[in-house]
């Protein structure tokens, strides 16, 4: 299918916008634990066991210049992205706890500058769970409403952050940070890996931080049950592919740094997947079903990874008849 054909089947723009705001109403406590309980019941069709975390003295934490002011620290969980200038430090996610002193020692290879503030793409405890340590060090810690929400509550039945773990500064709207010569643009998409997804474009470096929303690993990672969305995983990645230009430089949640064809391959194989689903949901095929008659094998050698989150999501959205 031509990428032309392909765009059309995606909202316009100004539709999103407008979805954006609509999706994030507060949902009911009682709604999202239903959710995460019917997500979690066809994950478990895959019959995958749930990994363990790794022996945490064995990560190596790198980092890497990116362009301009920007760098990206890799270790166990997200990428992580960095301004670095004269006006000091932007930290962009934080991965886990026990990583934060050798997060710190990358950081410091680099530069001794205060990190004056720190932005959390999503909920997920590979982005946030050393929030609470670099907020002790004086970060002020920013992210979306619904990001503050989820981790007052818990996710996944865990229970709620630590109060100091909790963003200080939400929002719901885009805000800029003028900050080491350049307009750093942070701003909500709509609910795709999950319902508080944001960008974070460095307009002067010509890099944007897409978080887990665009991913190089695999097959999108859509968390129903933390407020995914198929159409909003389209939508995001739409919104990047239409920012980008062509020597934008794209830090994805996991995976390499890349351009913006990677964005169009990911968004062109989601839609795949989803044409291939659709016919078989018509038919009235269960999930246990559509998942034992493999419609992606041939796909699953390149993008199978999270295939236990892609077609979960795909199946809730076109039984509810997105």
């Amino acid at each position: 299918m031509h990428n032309s054909t392909r765009r059309r089947r995606l909202r316009p723009f100004t539709t999103v916008v407008i979805a954006i705001a609509a999706a994030f109403i507060a949902v009911p406590a009682s709604a999202q634990q239903d959710m995460q309980a019917l997500y979690e019941n066809m994950q478990a069709v895959f019959g995958l066991e749930l990994g363990g975390r790794p022996d945490w003295d064995t990560v190596d934490v790198t980092i890497h210049h990116v362009a301009g002011s920007v760098y990206q620290i890799r270790g166990e969980g997200g990428n992580l992205g960095m301004s670095v200038g004269d006006d000091g430090i932007i930290l962009i996610d934080d991965q886990f706890a026990p990583l934060s002193e050798k997060i710190m020692a990358a950081i410091r290879s680099v530069s001794d500058a205060p990190i004056r503030f720190l932005i959390n793409t999503h909920v997920h405890d590979d982005h946030v769970g050393g929030n609470a340590n670099f907020a002790a060090m004086g970060a002020t810690i920013f992210a979306h409403d619904r990001v503050r929400v989820r981790m007052m509550q818990g996710i996944r039945g865990n229970p709620p952050s630590p109060p100091e773990a909790w963003p200080v500064v939400t929002f719901s709207d885009p805000i800029s940070l003028h900050f080491n010569g350049e307009e750093i643009r942070v701003f909500p998409v709509p609910p795709a890996h999950t319902d508080g997804d944001i960008y974070v474009h460095f307009t002067g470096s010509n890099v944007l931080h897409l978080g887990d929303a665009f991913r190089t690993t695999g097959y999108p990672n859509i968390d129903t049950g933390n407020g995914g969305t198929l159409q909003g995983t389209l939508d995001a990645l739409q919104i990047a592919i239409d920012l980008a230009g062509p020597e934008t430089l794209l830090i994805p949640g996991h995976g390499v740094v890349s351009r913006r064809d990677a964005a169009i391959e990911l968004r062109d194989i989601t839609i795949e997947v989803t044409d291939r689903l659709r016919p078989l949901v018509a038919q009235g095929m269960s999930f246990e079903d559509v998942v034992a008659g493999r419609p992606t094998a041939d796909l699953d050698p390149r993008w199978g990874r999270r295939l236990d989150r892609f077609l979960p999501a795909i199946y809730l959205a076109l039984t509810n008849g997105d």
